[in-house]
């Protein structure tokens, strides 16, 4: 052991000692700002860990987005709304699935590698769940049943990102960042994570636990397709089906128990392990059936080759730029997918470095910040050239910061190890949705954490969380349950305000309100464009601030829960 531990001493300061080390500010480099505990192979190792704590969306993002039929075309529409006896589209799908294993491994690789590069942070990019959910159930709808179009869609996430990269420019996503209520932010992560749950439960991605219904909203399903009437619901044998319990039961309790034991690749042992038991065929939960489609072969065919590059065929660039027909829903999209992208990636953001100890104890601000913000609006446009929903931080990237990770070469290791997954694309299209149910249950459970960090003492904060938290999957739409809280807190904390102005009468309690502005904070920089229309010289030099970011080695050495520090200091400013 002795041997080892000086072999890797050995090369870790080798590496430090390099212009590499030093523009990674490993420890040991010249770098003033060097990173205390940043060694270079414990970031590799970092790296791989963090790739396999979220390697899962390659099989669950291209599970949700199929959902939306994509570029597919249903000849049978008219008489058959979901496609559901459409041969030729079922085929389109499934090559469908496979363009999309490949675009989302790809848009993750890269930009994972570049944020790592550029913002020399540990955090990795991938398509966000949550919003490739709405993106498919609300946008698109479920085979292609929604209001807006497939192309249309994917030109709305396009034009948010170069929306994204100005508003990161010009440092307008960290002022937004400040306006949203806290418990709002805390409560639509949340929200996000029930919405996840509901779907895992649901049986277009998940483990078909519950199904629609006439009589009520929903109902015990996961009956076998003989039992089921012509409106899908299981009029016997409820809970019948085999595929249901080996994807609750090795899917999501399995994988619950070793997460428990702290198992770092607990959701990936979980969704494989019943992707095996689903593989061979002549079962009744296989994966390939012999079903009369013939997709259930054409799958197999596939899944023999095993390590093969499956080429992009339906989904490279496309965008639909004819706009003339849109509509209102289009717009109402692109300002969803803004809005809920600034809640996701800032709150993630925010989260991980603070937890990484690279961060502004006053003003929250960040070593490389608008380099951070502006790669990932990037990512989101070059994501929509691929055919993917928006780009996001990725909340597993704490369990490399977790291991140490401080430095950006973990999220260019795990950039490394997604371009290796777009070579085994027939394993992850064989991967089925039963498999990744449990996966998203689980990912639900660990976003309803942060309900702790919701200011429940004031009425006037806990009840727009609430109503963030509940509408979102009762409505089932993500944006109607941040118009339900925003709007709640608007009328209510307004109500509070106007009432207090006329009568001098305050709310009970009001000392326990949330602080909030929408002011930046006293010590915050002056942003760099404002800067350089007062004239400085050197306007993209932050004045005193930039000396005074401190590394808060007690957090990073992992004492703490990173979660509950960013959610917990609800009166300072900078939150």
């Amino acid at each position: 052991m002795d041997t080892i531990r000086r072999w890797v001493e050995t090369i870790d300061n080798a590496v430090a000692a390099t212009a590499f080390g030093h523009y990674f500010r490993l420890e040991g480099s010249t770098h003033p700002k060097a990173r205390q505990g940043a060694r270079f192979l414990n970031e590799i190792r970092a790296g791989i860990t963090i790739f396999f704590t979220m390697a899962y969306i390659i099989s669950v993002n291209s599970t949700i987005i199929t959902q939306s039929g994509g570029t597919c075309e249903c000849a049978t529409r008219e008489t058959d709304p979901f496609c559901e006896d459409d041969n030729d589209y079922k085929a389109c799908l499934v090559v469908l699935q496979r363009d999309l294993i490949t675009a989302t491994a790809a848009i993750s690789a890269l930009s994972s590698f570049c944020m790592g590069l550029f913002a020399n942070l540990p955090i990795a990019l991938a398509p966000g769940m949550g919003i490739n959910a709405y993106f498919t159930y609300q946008v698109v709808g479920f085979h292609g049943t929604g209001p807006v179009s497939y192309r249309m869609a994917m030109t709305a996430v396009f034009i948010e990102g170069l929306i994204f990269v100005a508003m990161s420019i010009f440092g307008l996503r960290q002022w937004l960042a400040r306006v949203i209520p806290n418990s709002i932010k805390i409560a639509c992560g949340a929200g996000i994570g029930l919405y996840l749950c509901f779907i895992g439960l649901t049986n277009s991605a998940g483990i078909g636990a519950i199904n629609g219904a006439r009589a009520t909203p929903v109902e015990l399903g996961a009956c076998l397709e003989e039992f089921r009437n012509e409106f899908g619901e299981c009029e016997s044998h409820k809970l019948g089906n085999p595929t249901m319990w080996i994807g609750f039961m090795l899917g999501c309790l399995l994988t619950a128990l070793l997460m428990m034991y702290k198992v770092k690749s607990a959701m990936i042992i979980g969704i494989l392990l019943v992707s095996i038991f689903s593989w061979p065929r002549g079962t009744n939960f296989t994966f390939f059936p012999h079903d009369e489609a013939g997709t259930g072969d054409l799958k197999f065919d596939f899944f023999k080759k095993v390590v093969t590059f499956h080429p992009i065929e339906t989904i490279l660039v496309p965008q639909d730029w004819n706009l003339s027909g849109a509509g209102g829903q289009f717009v109402l999209a692109l300002f969803t997918f803004l809005y809920v992208d600034i809640l996701d990636v800032t709150g993630t953001l925010y989260s991980m470095v603070r937890f990484c100890g690279v961060v502004d104890p006053e003003t929250g601000d960040f070593e490389r910040q608008t380099i951070a913000y502006t790669t990932d609006a990037t990512m989101i446009t070059i994501g929509a050239l691929f055919g993917t929903s928006p780009v996001t931080a990725f909340i597993e990237s704490g369990a490399g910061i977790a291991q140490g990770a401080k430095t950006g070469l973990a999220a260019m290791s795990a950039g490394v190890c997604f371009f290796i997954a777009i070579f085994f694309a027939p394993i992850f299209a064989s991967i089925p949705p039963w498999a990744t149910g449990g996966a998203l249950m689980l990912v639900g459970c660990m976003m309803m954490k942060a309900v702790m960090g919701i200011n429940w003492n004031y009425a006037g904060d806990a009840i727009p969380a609430f109503a963030t938290l509940v509408f979102m999957p009762f409505s089932y739409s993500i944006a109607y349950g941040l118009i339900a809280g925003i709007l709640c807190y608007t009328v209510l904390n307004g109500s509070a305000y106007i009432i207090k102005l006329a009568t001098g009468i305050s709310p009970a309690d009001e000392d326990l309100k949330e602080y909030w502005t929408y002011k930046l904070p006293e010590n915050a920089a002056t942003p760099w464009f404002i800067r350089a229309l007062r004239g400085e010289k050197r306007f993209w030099v932050t004045p005193g601030k930039e000396q005074q970011i401190v590394e808060l080695n007690s957090v990073a050495s992992g004492k703490g829960d990173f979660e509950g520090r960013d959610s917990g200091h609800r009166s300072q400013p900078s939150q």
